[in-house]
Parts: structure tokens; C-alpha cells; sequence
């Protein structure tokens, strides 16, 4: 199985060299592990004592944030090291102020590994959520370095459940704790031998709880708003986005839309404006004109949309018709009803807030438009909907700390 992993590895490595003259993330992918032994050198100081955090992308930093954040406060000797596996993550977090220092993670092989552990000298590591290396894995094992993952949920259709799965369990044999969000995940783990494992929750509850009290003043979409009823379409795609536009030009004057796509390069961007048939703005011109009586804003830049959830009365979350949604937590902090499309089943939070009536999944345009009309001409059900939103997130603040605790309580530092 090490020999099939490895090769694994290896094609994977092949298949991003040869897309890449023709992909700008595998590029990137390529080129931030290029000398990363020489970087992680030339920035380390030897004998520094870290804690390291792995996150595959942006969205698992997210969960990892308030643990980072939390560890300088309890831990203020140890320096923070922070990985990415995907250049989504590292590209926009890549300057974060939290870590002391930031790298792609190197490719999980076993000389790499080894290296990579040596030159970090860590004290601790936490994996969050996803992310199962097996070099990385063993090696911190061998060298007794209490590894943990965090704001993990596992399903029976991984490997490890399987008929098959007894190589893969083993990884999980190398975690001090397993810091799970659910019992599901902790039922599942407990019934293949793994005892280790606490419920805790999800941390990015605490994430964007803060960001609610955090949240910026952005005059441009004060001003686009203007007072009126808004949906707030978050990390959206292109189908998101074509059943949006659907929906307002039929009724763009019952709200007006804002939409923050997942990506904003210049052809999707425009790919959107030839579809629109109403007044529209993009972010990007916010000091050319007046936004009062556009329709529709399009933010075509990134870093804003936790804050612009404020703005909304009710919330989109991209992703659903595909791969799956995002982040629907940060507009249900801000006690906003949520829609979304129907690939959702993975997202514990998602089925939580469609149990209580907080969300609502789509299928088609017209599911779409059924519930965006009751919840703008209604006003009890869309405030009772928000409400329900802002009680689920406020009754899983505190999973931060009880990992930290138990950490705290397992270690000497």
C-alpha cells in the first residue's frame, strides 16, 4: 500500500506539471514548493520552538483561525507555523498577521516529511479538519510530537470505514486526540477501534461569531443598498449565478442582488454583465459612480463578503450545484434565512440550519423563486428564519476553547 500511495503521489506531481503551463493554480502550486527547503532555512531561525497548523485551503483556515489566534495567547513562546496544501488558501492568506511564518505544505513524501518536521522543530501539530498525510503523519509519531486534528467530521464512505480501509486507519492511529463535530464522527471512529476522539464542535463557530462584532463599514454598499431589501449571494458559481440573474430580472424591484463570486477574474466577471438585462455596478468602479439606483453589485474583488452579509435580509450560498456549498455560517451570524443548492449533505452546519427552518435547498429557478418571494414578502417568516440562523451559531461558540483545555491539560510546555 506505502508503494501505491507513493506512486499516487508521484502522478499527482506529473499531472499538475503537465496542466500547468495552462492553469494558473497549478502554476502557482508548483512554484510555491519550488526551494522550500532553502526557504523554510532562510526563515526559521534554528532552534525556534512552533506550533504548527495545517490547513488545506482557505475555508479550513477559517476553522483553524481562532485556534491560531488562541494559541499566541496561550502559548506565547511557541512561534506559529502555518501550511496550505492549495493555492487558494495560501495566495489570499499567504501576508495573514497571526502566523509567524507561512509555506505551501512540501509534497508528503518521506525524505520531504522528515526535512520539513526537522527545519520546523514543532511542539505540537494540529491537521484541520481534512488532510490525512502518511509520511507526515509517521513521522511525527516516531518523534513523539503530540499531533492532533481539529473540527474533523467523518461519514462511512471514506476509506476508513471500508472493507478495505485497514491501511487507512492507521493514520488515525498516529492522533493524540481527534477533535470531532459531531457523535456521528465520534460513533463512527469508536466502532473501527479508535477511542481517542472528543466531541467539540465545529471552531468556526467562534470564527464568525467574532466576525459579527468585527464586521467593516463599506460605504459604497451602504450606499448601493439604499435603504432597500437585499440578497446577498455569497461565493457564488456559474450556475448559482445564472438562476440569480433569472430571478431578478423578473423582480428586481422586490430587492436588490449583490453577488460575490467564487472567482473574479475578468472574463467571468463579464460573462455575468452580458447576462443582466438591469442596472449594474461593479465594486471595482466604487469611485466612478454612484451606486443608488443600480440593482445588482458585483464585487469583483476579495476579502469583503464576511462583512457585506450585514447588509443582507436574506443570503445565497454558491457551491450548491456543485463539488459542494460554502460557508454558510458566516451569513447565519448575521441572522440571516440561507438558500443554497442541493449538494449540501456533507456540511453538518447546513443540515442543522435546515432543520430548524433557517435554510432552505434549491433545485431550479422556480424553487428559487418560491422561497426568495416568501421570505421578501413575508416578514415574520424571513425574521424568523434569521433568528434561528444567529441561535445556531451562537450554541456552538465555545469549541476553541474546549480543544485548547484539552491540549493544555496533555502537554508540557
Amino acid at each position: 500500500m506505502v508503494f501505491l500511495y507513493n506512486l499516487g503521489i508521484r502522478l499527482y506531481i506529473l499531472l499538475v506539471n503537465v496542466v500547468s503551463p495552462f492553469n494558473v493554480k497549478a502554476k502557482l502550486w508548483l512554484n510555491g514548493r519550488k526551494n522550500w527547503r532553502q526557504k523554510v532555512k532562510s526563515t526559521i531561525p534554528e532552534g525556534a520552538e512552533t506550533a504548527w497548523i495545517h490547513c488545506s485551503s482557505l475555508g479550513e483556515f477559517e476553522q483553524g483561525r481562532p485556534l491560531i489566534e488562541s494559541l499566541k495567547t496561550r502559548f506565547p513562546n511557541l512561534k506559529i507555523v502555518l501550511t496550505f496544501f492549495s493555492p487558494s488558501g495560501y495566495e489570499v492568506r499567504k501576508n495573514y498577521s497571526g502566523a509567524d511564518y507561512i509555506f505551501y505544505l512540501p509534497i508528503d513524501t518521506n525524505r520531504n516529511a522528515k526535512d520539513f518536521i526537522e527545519l520546523i522543530n514543532p511542539r505540537m501539530v494540529i491537521f484541520v479538519k481534512y488532510e490525512f498525510w502518511y509520511h507526515y503523519l509517521r513521522n511525527l509519531k516516531k518523534k513523539n510530537i503530540p499531533t492532533y486534528v481539529v473540527s474533523a467530521i467523518f461519514r462511512e464512505n471514506q476509506a476508513f470505514f471500508k472493507w478495505y480501509g485497514g491501511w487507512y486507519r492507521q493514520f488515525l492511529l498516529n492522533f493524540e486526540y481527534l477533535f470531532v463535530q459531531n457523535k456521528h464522527s465520534h460513533d463512527l471512529l469508536n466502532r473501527i477501534g479508535i477511542g481517542n476522539v472528543l466531541v467539540t464542535g465545529d471552531t468556526r463557530f467562534d470564527r464568525v461569531a467574532r466576525v459579527a462584532t468585527e464586521a467593516k463599514t463599506i460605504l459604497f454598499v451602504e450606499q448601493f443598498c439604499n435603504g432597500e431589501k437585499v440578497i446577498v449571494a455569497g461565493s457564488t458559481w456559474p450556475k448559482d449565478e445564472e438562476l440569480l440573474i433569472g430571478y431578478i430580472k423578473q423582480n428586481s424591484q422586490k430587492a436588490k442582488l449583490i453577488i460575490v463570486p467564487h472567482e473574479i477574474d475578468t472574463s467571468h466577471i463579464q460573462s455575468i454583465l452580458q447576462n443582466l438585462t438591469v442596472e449594474t455596478v461593479l465594486y471595482s468602479h466604487n469611485q466612478k459612480v454612484n451606486p443608488q439606483n443600480a440593482r445588482v453589485l458585483i464585487v469583483d474583488t476579495i476579502g469583503l463578503l464576511s462583512s457585506i452579509y450585514r447588509y443582507g435580509h436574506i443570503a445565497y450560498i454558491g457551491g450548491g450545484f456543485g463539488v459542494g456549498i460554502h460557508n454558510t455560517l458566516e451569513a447565519a451570524t448575521f441572522g440571516l434565512p440561507i438558500i443554497f443548492g442541493p449538494n449540501y449533505h456533507k456540511f453538518q452546519e447546513a443540515k442543522d440550519l435546515i432543520a430548524l427552518r433557517a435554510a432552505f435547498s434549491i433545485n431550479s429557478l422556480d424553487e428559487l423563486s418560491n422561497f426568495l418571494n416568501l421570505l421578501l414578502s413575508d416578514e415574520q417568516s424571513c425574521t424568523q428564519a434569521g433568528s434561528n440562523s444567529k441561535k445556531l451559531v451562537l450554541s456552538g461558540v465555545g469549541a476553541t476553547d474546549r480543544i485548547l483545555d484539552q491540549i493544555a491539560s496533555s502537554t508540557h510546555f
